[in-house]
């Protein structure tokens, strides 16, 4: 989906269109899944982070500006939702030991990454593969220059081609 589609659904949403809100759903949810995956790696916590975001989108639709980059700013709700769950997160007390099962390789590239990338390598190739952001546009979102990004990016695909190769995929 690119960005001008992106930025009439977003309109419409901001005058009460459900059905677009509907479709922004539908067309993003998986971008957004992989980017907050990129910060929870568990399926639960990043299915909460979804519902999160997206009601954010539409309680602060009225904060979305026209012709602004519509895809960075739904990302930088999501990266907001993520770093106050994480947050919150960090100050809860366990009150009972609760044994987790470990998860076993499915063979899906979303766990490749998370075995051979950083967590900020897993979001820079996610947002130039899936959101197909330029590395500029990306360096402005994380904060770090271009140059950065695109080597992290190269090392990043290096890493995956070379797992993905022992692994046989």
């Amino acid at each position: 989906m690119g960005t001008r589609e992106l930025n009439v659904l977003l309109i419409c949403i901001s005058q009460g269109d459900n059905a677009a809100f509907e479709k922004l759903y539908s067309q993003t949810r998986r971008g957004v899944y992989a980017f907050l995956y990129s910060y929870f790696h568990n399926a639960a916590d990043t299915e909460d982070a979804m519902q999160t975001t997206y009601l954010y989108v539409k309680k602060g639709i009225s904060t979305y500006r026209s012709g602004t980059n519509a895809r960075a700013w739904l990302l930088q709700i999501a990266k907001n939702v993520a770093l106050n769950d994480l947050k919150k997160k960090k100050r809860e007390i366990p009150t009972e030991n609760v044994e987790m099962g470990s998860y076993e390789y499915t063979g899906t590239i979303t766990d490749v990454m998370e075995k051979v990338l950083s967590e900020e390598e897993q979001r820079i190739v996610t947002m130039h593969v899936l959101w197909k952001y330029k590395h500029r546009e990306i360096g402005e979102i994380l904060g770090c220059p271009t140059g950065t990004v695109t080597s992290k990016y190269k090392r990043a695909i290096e890493k995956l081609k070379k797992s993905l190769k022992e692994e046989n995929l």
